[in-house]
């Protein structure tokens, strides 16, 4: 049996008597439990240039609702090269018109901004759960 420091930081600190591989034990089951219940949110990418058709963007923005619906944020690039940097508008345009038709399902999270020769902005899973909560009324 060993004295065992339970809580270091009340005041008065908490011992008690038991053994200490017990106690470590104790102590690393707990954490494997609560790594369990964490959720990792993945940031998918999307990733647009200036001169992209409304088709292809289209199904991009397809495969950014799918993502969102399950939880995982997006990020939407668009790639300037060459004398695309000049006319940062139309990439600016394009994300709002994104951001526009994902606003249903998501919020900005990072606003539209640019980074070196990209411009990004950043959406995160927003207003899906009052229809999961409609649709569960609904077959109830």
């Amino acid at each position: 049996m060993d004295l065992v420091e339970v809580s270091p930081n009340a005041a008065p600190p908490v011992c008690r008597v038991m053994d200490f591989g017990k106690f470590i034990y104790e102590r690393a089951k707990k954490d494997r439990e609560a790594r369990k219940s964490q959720t990792k949110i993945e940031v998918k990418e999307i990733r647009l240039r200036p001169k992209t058709n409304e088709a292809h963007r289209g199904f991009k923005v397809d495969d950014a609702r799918r993502w969102l619906l399950q939880g995982h944020k997006v990020r939407v690039t668009i790639k300037f090269r060459g004398r695309e940097m000049d006319y940062p508008e139309i990439a600016l345009e394009d994300l709002k018109e994104i951001a526009q038709a994902l606003s249903d399902v998501a919020v900005i999270e990072v606003t539209p901004q640019m980074e070196g020769r990209t411009m990004l902005v950043v959406l995160a899973p927003g207003k899906a759960s009052p229809k999961k909560k409609e649709k569960g009324e609904a077959e109830a």
